[in-house]
């Protein structure tokens, strides 16, 4: 009996908030008001009311810039499960080479945009 009475708890809980957030969205709904007018139909952006086509042109370096931050932001969480291997017993000359060509194909990845010119800004 005490082995259920942590799920029991937990399976509460999870009614609890999926009741807490079905009363939020039904009072949101029942007390706002519904008076649709053309105006309120409009596309709205910070204000400004919308000019021209719905088409914009976006360079492609802000594209580059994200995909090489997340590149090496997730290359960096590999830096950390490797520090906590290559102090284990046996594993420290093996583990220094493998990460010396992870780091090597980074290098030669952040040389190759270097000299593509995609890391210039203007």
């Amino acid at each position: 009996m005490d082995y259920f009475h942590g799920y029991s708890v937990v399976g509460l809980v999870a009614v609890v908030g999926v009741l807490f957030v079905g009363v939020a969205f039904a009072s949101g709904r029942l007390l706002r008001p519904v008076v649709p007018t053309p105006e309120k139909m409009l596309t709205y952006e910070c204000g400004v009311d919308p000019v021209g086509g719905d088409w914009a042109h976006t360079q492609i370096r802000y594209y580059v810039y994200s995909f090489l931050y997340v590149i090496f932001a997730v290359d960096a969480i590999f830096l950390f499960p490797w520090a906590t291997v290559f102090a284990a017993p046996g594993y420290g000359g093996a583990t220094l080479v493998e990460m010396f060509v992870f780091i090597g194909f980074l290098a030669v990845g952040l040389l190759y945009a270097w000299k593509k010119g995609v890391l210039e800004w203007t």
